[in-house]
């Protein structure tokens, strides 16, 4: 049989990477029968070491066969491998002899969704997968994009790229995620991981745990993802492939290449696998954007003229008469427009990742592998940004044209639609982010099987450095404006007032206020070490008990970071005399769309002039100049946890009914320690701050039990049931001694070295009815019940704090809100039901051959509410209530197509200023993938992302206050696949 290598093996050849076999009942099994398991997969739980087989499986070997045989006639050629093995219709009776070890199956993405199954199946708890096929091959820009298609994932976009993964509609902090049994460090500072740095053609499988097990790592209280790289023994020969790519973003209108390779090949009881990944991605962002509410306590707080006109024009021309102009309350209900802007962005990411797997496995029974991940992001981000200020320190209400009382009527707000203002602060920024990030993981795994033991070794490391380096170039107006709504975003007129003028084209008008420049370094490191022993059993006392597994896991982590900003008003250190003097036009100024690659402003007709970020990194970084590191703005957290767990695994008959259980839990202890600077006023009484040097130390102890129960109905029908116990830690960030500060929301925010973790109770009860030819029909319900949530909250004021204007003169001393992450109180439920539909459609009609369809749905139900000082109700970020996938395929064995269809329903982003809830509107997104196979290496793809060229859009409590209108465009790539 000729055999086809154009994807990555659907089954393992490795007995202890989830083989597809039958197993016999342990009550009519010997205690030699072949057990599996690798330090790579505790707690991915395909095979939970210690389980002996169960009649839930025992169908699983003639399904396979059935799918390889319909594989071979109807799509591509598949390989039968079995190593070791005695003939598949006879059991194991001696020591020496095996079961049938791993079926190869290559070739097909309908194959990979049948692995899949397979796999979910195999799993002691409710999870998802998906496998190098799937993962490798359509349209995703990273690893974030190709999760979305799983049952309850969903994606955080920004800029038209999937960045971060929701579980079930919780935030994405909730979620754990490890690479190799490691938890990932990505630089971010928080508990989630930006899934834009990781390609996904290095991804070998990934599993997405949603009940967890004592032995799997703490830490998910949506779910836990599982990645997998690809390891030597993985492939049954030498495997070499290839596949590169251009593809074509419809507005920057440039064309970026991507590139992959794996090469893999074993000698004996030696393997070696490489792999290597490279892309780039510019991408053009146009956004009418960032159209916050401001309350209108931001003029009446200020003294004299300000103040005392805002309430008359609010009187004269909304007929509001205020009481007390400084009830909060009451104010911060009156909301208009704090700025309204026109954007361009620029995004150009060059992405690179490489692996490689040594491992030495002389037998069946023992391996020894080191895995080790590298890869960088770099990006490279230009904002381009005409906007107009309204809330500026020098403005106030000159006339109120319409104002909205009904809308928001429930919450008591009052919406100013359509206002001019005495003196808006013009503004035009040319910003640069540039992100650096490089990542690294070694890992060492054991997997030893001796007798009827089981023993599972792993130390490694992860660890990531990223680099932030912003600059924002501020020309300044101060003119009259008119500032109001539209049908989808915001604009800026000139007012009636003689001083209006036309804010687009007037550069002379703009004084140079500020080269602005920051920068921040972050450190994060995590170290872990897990040592794991299985027992199997067969006592007389006690025939059910098939193993004892226990454990311990040790993990130290560590996040250390450096911060400094300056601002460059001159052409020298402490020079100012560009301040006020140079204006916008004595720099070079190009048209926006000129600056950036594409066509003309996508939002509405409208075109300006910028100096351009090259231009601005040249001339204002004068010669010898550093951004200077403030050591009080410098922290670090450590934490270190050691962790004990014990599992009791169960497998016996009721009645006719095969049932499994594993029953465990897991002690977890807790050791962080804090250091940084807080900021206090300054000791000798003089005005100002000064920091102080402080740090904490802090432990929490918990027990985490865990029960998942698993019962064969039928052949195909399963019961599945599970229930725990787990939590999540604050974020790094969260816990630090720190203390930012926001001149213009009067504002500072600190961390908070005290806070503990947040905790879930948590149950699920589902139904999976596997088909013959590999399709399944799945229906859960899960319940969570979470407290100790992190929120932000007003913890503190600090009095009669200085603050200065960009000349370094005295705007005057404010009253400083101080704002800090705490556990809130209260408990919060999140429930849902989810459903999978996966088939062949071939089962129905012979001429439906070689098409199919996956899909999923997930429908959310929560008391869990956004943090809103206005106690205004809301959701809480991130939770999208809807979330479905479909994807319809064809395929035969030159031949294939799919088309998928994401849908998010809306959900809170953010709760601007702690009060009013930002709302990022349902997105539903179109993607495709045709391949046609050429010969026996080549195969050429054509991929589309976003082919209906879908917008992101949001608003600010109802839809009738957008907040944003961004266009990224569609991306159109071709490719070409080898392999040898």
């Amino acid at each position: 049989m000729q055999q086809n290598h154009n994807l990555a093996p659907l089954v393992s050849a490795r007995p202890d990477e989830g083989r597809v076999a039958a197993r016999l009942h342990p009550s009519r099994a010997p205690s030699t029968t072949h057990r599996t398991s690798t330090v790579g997969d505790i707690g991915m739980n395909h095979h939970i070491p210690g389980r002996q087989a169960s009649g839930l499986r025992t169908r699983t070997l003639s399904r396979s066969i059935h799918l390889l045989l319909a594989g071979a006639m109807a799509t591509a050629p598949v390989q039968l491998l079995a190593q070791d093995s005695a003939p598949a219709q006879e059991p194991a009776t001696t020591p020496d002899a095996r079961q049938l070890d791993a079926i190869q199956v290559t070739g097909s993405y309908s194959l990979s969704l049948e692995r899949a199954v397979d796999l979910k199946r195999d799993n002691v708890g409710f999870s998802d997968s998906i496998v190098a096929t799937d993962v490798a091959d359509f349209p995703e820009q990273n690893l974030a994009e190709a999760l979305q298609r799983m049952p309850g994932v969903t994606i955080e976009r920004n800029k038209g790229l999937g960045s971060r993964v929701n579980v079930r509609g919780l935030p994405t902090e909730f979620t754990f995620v490890s690479i190799n049994n490691l938890a990932t460090a990505s630089g971010s500072g928080g508990r989630d991981v930006e899934f834009d740095m990781f390609a996904s053609e290095i991804i070998q499988s990934v599993t997405v745990q949603k009940s967890p097990t004592a032995a799997d790592e703490e830490g998910g209280i949506a779910g836990s993802v599982l990645i997998r790289t690809a390891r030597p023994f993985d492939y049954p020969s030498r495997k070499v492939a290839a596949s590169a790519e251009g593809a074509h973003n419809s507005i920057s209108e440039e064309v970026d290449p991507r590139f992959s390779f794996l090469a893999s090949d074993t000698w004996g009881d030696f393997g070696a696998l490489v792999s290597f990944s490279k892309a780039e991605r510019t991408n053009r962002t146009d956004s009418n954007s960032g159209i916050n509410f401001r309350p209108l306590s931001r003029f009446l707080d200020a003294t004299g003229e300000r103040s005392d006109q805002a309430a008359a024009v609010l009187a004269r021309d909304a007929g509001i008469v205020l009481e007390d102009p400084t009830d909060h309350d009451v104010t911060n209900r009156i909301i208009f427009q704090d700025k309204v802007g026109d954007r361009v962005y620029l995004n150009e990411q060059d992405k690179t990742g490489a692996t490689l797997s040594l491992q030495y496995k002389p037998s069946n029974d023992f391996s020894l592998t080191f895995d080790t991940l590298h890869g960088s992001f770099d990006t490279t981000e230009d904002e381009y940004d005409a906007a107009a200020y309204s809330a500026s320190s020098r403005s106030t209400l000159d006339t109120i044209h319409e104002y909205d009382s009904t809308t928001l009527a429930d919450y008591g707000i009052t919406v100013l639609r359509d206002v001019s203002y005495t003196a808006t602060q013009h503004e035009f920024l040319s910003k640069e982010r540039i992100n650096e990030t490089d990542y690294q993981q070694y890992s060492l795994a054991m997997d030893w099987t001796p007798g009827d033991w089981e023993v599972n070794g792993l130390v490694g490391f992860s660890g990531a450095e990223k680099t932030y380096d912003y600059a924002n170039l501020k020309h300044v107006a101060y003119a009259p404006s008119r500032t109001r709504w539209t049908e989808d975003g915001g604009e800026t007129i000139p007012s009636a007032a003689s001083a209006g003028f036309d804010m687009y084209d007037s550069p002379e008008s703009y004084l140079f206020e500020a080269y602005e420049t920051q920068l921040e370094h972050v450190d994060d490191d995590k170290y872990a070490a897990q040592l794991d022993a299985t027992r199997h059993l067969q006592l007389d006392v006690l025939p059910a008990l098939s193993s004892i597994q226990v454990g311990a896991r040790f993990t130290d982590k560590s996040k250390e970071r450096e911060y400094g900003e300056t601002k460059i008003q001159g052409p020298g250190e402490g020079d100012i005399s560009w301040l006020n003097t140079r204006t916008l036009a004595d720099s070079p100024l190009q048209w926006v769309t000129d600056i950036v690659p594409g066509g003309g402003y996508v939002p509405r007709d409208l075109a300006w002039m910028q100096v351009s970020n090259d231009y601005a990194r040249d001339f204002f970084r004068y010669a010898g100049f550093e951004v200077p590191i403030d050591d009080a703005q410098y922290y670090r957290v450590d934490e270190e946890v050691t962790s004990l767990y014990a599992m009791l695994n169960f497998d016996f008959d009721l009645g006719r009914v095969p049932v499994f259980v594993n029953a465990g839990a897991r002690a977890v202890d807790t050791d962080v320690m804090s250091y940084g600077y807080h900021q206090v006023q300054n000791p000798d009484g003089s005005d100002g701050l000064t920091a102080e040097p402080v740090s904490s130390d802090g432990n929490y102890r918990e027990v985490l039990p865990s029960l998942n129960v698993q019962a064969g109905l039928t052949d195909n029908l399963v019961l599945r049931g599970a229930a725990s116990e787990t939590l999540m830690r604050p974020a790094l960030t969260d816990i630090a001694y720190r203390r930012s500060v926001s001149w213009n929301e009067f504002r500072f925010m600190d961390g908070n070295p005290d806070l503990k973790p947040t905790m879930a109770d948590q149950w699920e009860a589902g139904l999976e009815y596997y088909l013959d030819n590999g399709g399944l029909l799945a229906a859960s319900y899960f319940w969570k019940e979470i407290e100790g949530v992190v929120r932000q909250e007003l913890t503190g004021i600090v009095e009669d704090v200085e603050k200065l204007n960009a000349n370094g003169t005295l705007d005057g001393y404010y009253d400083f809100e101080v704002y800090q992450p705490v556990n809130a109180e209260g408990a919060y439920e999140v429930s849902g039901i989810e459903l999978i539909a996966q088939m062949p459609l071939g089962m129905l009609h012979p001429v439906l051959e070689g098409f199919g369809f996956n899909a999923n749905y997930t429908v959310l139900d929560s008391t869990l509410t956004g943090a809103s000082d206005l106690d205004i109700p809301t959701a809480p970020e991130g939770l999208a209530e809807k979330a479905y996938n479909v994807t319809l395929y064809y395929e035969n064995d030159r031949f294939d197509a799919r088309v998928s269809y994401n849908y998010k329903d809306e959900y809170v982003e953010y709760i601007h200023l702690n009060s009013y809830p930002v709302y990022r509107d349902a997105y539903g997104q179109t993607d495709i993938s045709i391949g046609y196979r050429i010969n026996d290496v080549l195969k050429v793809t054509l991929e589309g992302i976003n082919v209906t060229d879908e917008a992101t859009t949001g608003y600010t409590l109802d839809p009738s206050f957008p907040l944003m209108n961004e266009y990224s465009g569609r991306r159109v790539a071709l490719g070409v696949r080898a392999d040898f």
